[in-house]
């Protein structure tokens, strides 16, 4: 079987998750019968959405992930379903897991959606590695690049997987 991008950087996340003392066990999620291609159920009462990207913007030294409609209605499908819903960002290139509760991530969605006035068809989150410090995640005010809407959320370099299992 071929190995796609996404087997290798999802799979970077996994093992730590497995290496975790509070890990006992990891399988596909499934909602309504059908395996949800991005997301995990941990010890059965976590669920993981999982997605990656490969390098930082250069000029910026930002890592975005995008978040199309279709993927905000799974994860809200997901989250109803799983009280305890977690969105696992794996910054490829610095070798970081970057994890924010879905709670977090609605809160980074929500604000663009008031700055803009208007639902829009996907929302890019960013996330800066900094040396040294917490990462950064935020998203940008609506056509303005390098403004940050709001406060960044700082997650502790170290958080993940912990995070999961408190």
């Amino acid at each position: 079987m071929r190995i796609d991008d996404d087997h290798m950087y999802h799979g970077a996340a996994l093992i730590q998750i497995a290496e975790h003392p509070q890990f006992t066990a990891i399988n596909s999620l499934k909602l309504g019968g059908n395996v949800v291609q991005l997301a995990y159920k941990v010890n059965d009462e976590i669920a993981v959405y999982l997605k990656y990207a490969g390098k930082s913007v250069p000029k910026f030294g930002e890592y975005p992930f995008t978040f199309l409609d279709s993927h905000l209605t799974e994860l809200s499908n997901i989250a109803e379903a799983n009280p305890k819903t977690f969105v696992a960002l794996v910054c490829v290139r610095d070798r970081e897991v970057c994890c924010l509760t879905y709670a977090q991530l609605q809160q980074l969605i929500t604000r663009r959606k008031t700055a803009k006035g208007e639902p829009e068809k996907q929302y890019v989150v960013l996330v800066t590695v900094p040396k040294g410090k917490s990462m950064r995640v935020y998203v940008n005010a609506p056509g303005v690049k390098k403004k940050t809407l709001g406060k960044s959320l700082l997650i502790n370099r170290n958080a993940f997987p912990g995070s999961l299992f408190g």
